[in-house]
């Protein structure tokens, strides 16, 4: 839970932004210090090291992955647990600070590619991709639950419209992911039967 007057709570906001704004490499515990107004010490006595930020911010984001697999494990295999999954991690997306997480996680790639917790969270978004979709899936299925994931994050940078209110881009970015997750049809399309393929007069054109 997030206190607005809690110190910790304070550190990880403004690192956050920090680290999003100018990258984590680039960002130093004084320039923390100095954008919260509080003295080195205050901060180095909730957090020793800029890692030790990052790891507190990645906690609550794997905890919340794993109590989501938990749940949908302890259910029937289903297209309605699948779809019930999805609307339960778009609520959770945009609950407490995890958006600004994901955001920050997507521009610090390289820096954190090896991060222990970053690790984790990896392999927790792979077993949300095997929940979904199991390996012996067609490709198909698994590229599409896939994207219904991926849709759900990549609204916040998609769509972008000034005048878009976030309840809108969250309700337009839901509506996709379930029907992506969906069943799909029983025969894929094949290759080569658009316009081009099937009229070559028309490519003519």
């Amino acid at each position: 839970m997030r206190e607005p007057g809690n110190t910790r709570t304070r550190i990880q906001d403004v690192a956050l932004e920090l680290f999003t704004e100018q990258g984590y490499e680039a960002t130093s515990l004084r320039e923390i210090a100095e954008r919260l107004g509080v003295t080195k010490a205050a901060l180095y006595y909730h957090f020793k090291t800029k890692d030790d930020i990052v790891a507190s911010l990645m906690d609550d984001r794997v905890e919340t992955l794993e109590l989501l697999l938990d749940w949908a494990r302890a259910q029937p295999q289903s297209p309605a647990m699948r779809l019930e999954f999805v609307r339960r991690y778009s609520a959770e997306l945009h609950a407490g600070r995890h958006h600004e997480v994901m955001r920050f996680l997507e521009r610090n790639q390289t820096a954190l590619r090896t991060h222990p917790k970053s690790e984790r969270t990896r392999d927790l978004m792979i077993a949300v991709m095997d929940l979904l979709s199991p390996p012996d899936d067609p490709p198909e299925v698994r590229l599409k639950r896939a994207m219904a994931i991926f849709g759900l994050h990549a609204s916040w940078f998609l769509l972008r419209d000034a005048d878009l209110s976030d309840d809108r881009r969250r309700t337009a970015a839901l509506h996709v992911a379930l029907e992506l997750v969906g069943d799909p049809p029983a025969d894929p399309v094949p290759l080569g039967t658009g316009v081009l393929a099937a009229d070559p007069a028309g490519a003519a054109r």
